[in-house]
């Protein structure tokens, strides 16, 4: 269990996971926003792959620039600590507000993801 998500949103990244591996076409709305306190890095996470439950699938942006899609393990974002020794932290107030492409457009277009 990872104490940034919550049980509901692994819930809705399991089913999420299983839509992506069936739909070529799938644009969910993001889940859960993960960021450092103190390091500028930031994760829209969409999915979860179902088969071990600890790939996760969103955006990703470790604050060089360069927000892309692509995949982290939660036991990895359990382990990361910011230069002032901070966890990675779950934005409790995010609402997503379009989709994961939509949100992609916007962060390759800024060089990072701005809500």
């Amino acid at each position: 269990m990872n104490p940034f998500i919550t049980d509901d949103e692994r819930t809705q990244l399991l089913a999420n996971g299983q839509a992506r591996a069936t739909a070529q076409d799938f644009d969910p709305l993001p889940v859960v926003k993960l960021f450092t306190p103190d390091a500028h890095a930031t994760w829209l996470l969409a999915a979860l792959d179902p088969a071990d439950g600890d790939t996760a699938w969103g955006l990703c942006d470790l604050g060089i620039g360069m927000p892309e899609l692509g995949t982290i393990r939660l036991s990895e974002l359990a382990a990361i600590v910011g230069p002032l020794n901070r966890p990675v932290l779950r934005d409790q107030h995010f609402q997503p507000t379009r989709t994961l492409s939509g949100y992609t457009r916007l962060a390759q277009l800024n060089g990072s993801i701005l809500d």
